[in-house]
């Protein structure tokens, strides 16, 4: 087994590998941009784990595993000229360093580009990547649709927003993880448990990321802190505030996020107060700790060495306790 580190280092050199200088240059060029961004890269280095956690070289899963880190990035291109993000990973934001047009069409070339990386797999295990990517593809596009409808609607409930951030989110998790199981063609209960292990780090990554996007350090945090609170995103902190909170005080947050401001400092902060006071702070963090534990309890089912077990612990451990 290798270390996070090291398998971002394979991914970034086999990224690298795979560059060609092609025309025309206003589509190819925002795509290695936001590639070149990085970021943690925490999809492939799952996908190339996942195949080293069941004995396959991790070399055989880095096409699948850039399949992911392509689709991913694609994902971030059209969700910031939706969400009107002015930054990713600190850095401005492909339809702000070019335009809306070159986002779109960039991003759909992305799409594509994912595609072509299974064709390096034997048809069998072709069309199962494949298969699992189309569904994983659609469940975020869906999930993605329904964090825009909650925008504008005032009945969305705590399952609501669960599911959608499994379809939006976790989902990609899972599957990142169960291509790398397919490459190593484990057996299909493991495949299926590593899914499950993935879903419920994905659901405890995203509802971590929507903490972060309000409590965040925006040094390390790499996006704008308070993002979701300018967008008036119904996030699992918003639904738990105003479940948790007196009918003033729930009066009060339902207010300002009915308010498109020019300058929101003081709703940020004002919201924020409400999260501390309402509890919500607290109980976004237990249900971060709720999700990887059940996480935990599924890396037990797996029929694999107990020292790969640990380390599968040790990354859920480590991606709770994220700062960024």
């Amino acid at each position: 087994m290798h270390s996070i580190h090291q398998y971002q280092e394979f991914i970034s050199d086999y990224l690298q590998s795979q560059y060609e200088i092609k025309e025309p240059k206003n589509l190819y060029e925002p795509i290695h941009y936001i590639l070149d961004l990085g970021g943690k890269r925490i999809r492939p280095v799952l996908t190339l784990m996942t195949a080293e956690i069941f004995d396959a070289d991790y070399k055989k899963a880095l096409p699948a595993a850039l399949a992911v880190e392509v689709f991913h990035n694609f994902s971030l291109v059209h969700d910031d000229i939706m969400d009107d993000a002015p930054l990713r990973r600190g850095q401005a934001t492909v339809h702000e360093k070019w335009n809306i047009n070159t986002g779109i069409l960039s991003g759909d070339a992305m799409l594509i580009l994912a595609y072509q990386y299974f064709e390096k797999y034997q048809p069998k295990i072709f069309r199962k990547l494949a298969k699992l990517f189309s569904k994983t593809a659609l469940q975020v596009c869906e999930g993605q649709q329904w964090d825009v409808d909650f925008e504008v609607r005032n009945d969305v409930t705590i399952p609501d927003y669960l599911k959608m951030i499994e379809y939006k989110t976790a989902v990609l998790v899972a599957a990142a993880m169960k291509m790398g199981a397919i490459i190593a063609e484990t057996s299909k209960e493991n495949a299926n448990l590593i899914y499950d292990f993935g879903l419920n780090l994905g659901l405890a990554f995203q509802l971590q990321d929507d903490y972060l996007d309000a409590f965040g350090d925006p040094e390390t945090f790499g996006k704008q802190v308070g993002g979701d609170i300018i967008e008036n995103k119904k996030t699992y902190l918003y639904l738990k505030a105003l479940a948790f909170s007196e009918k003033k005080e729930a009066q009060q947050l339902t207010s300002l996020f009915a308010e498109q401001l020019y300058d929101n400092s003081d709703k940020i902060s004002s919201v924020k107060e409400i999260f501390n006071s309402s509890g919500a702070s607290k109980a976004t963090q237990d249900a971060i700790q709720e999700f990887t534990f059940k996480a935990f309890e599924i890396i037990e089912k797996m029929n694999i060495d107990d020292d790969k077990k640990s380390i599968l612990r040790t990354f859920g451990e480590n991606l709770m306790g994220r700062k960024v």
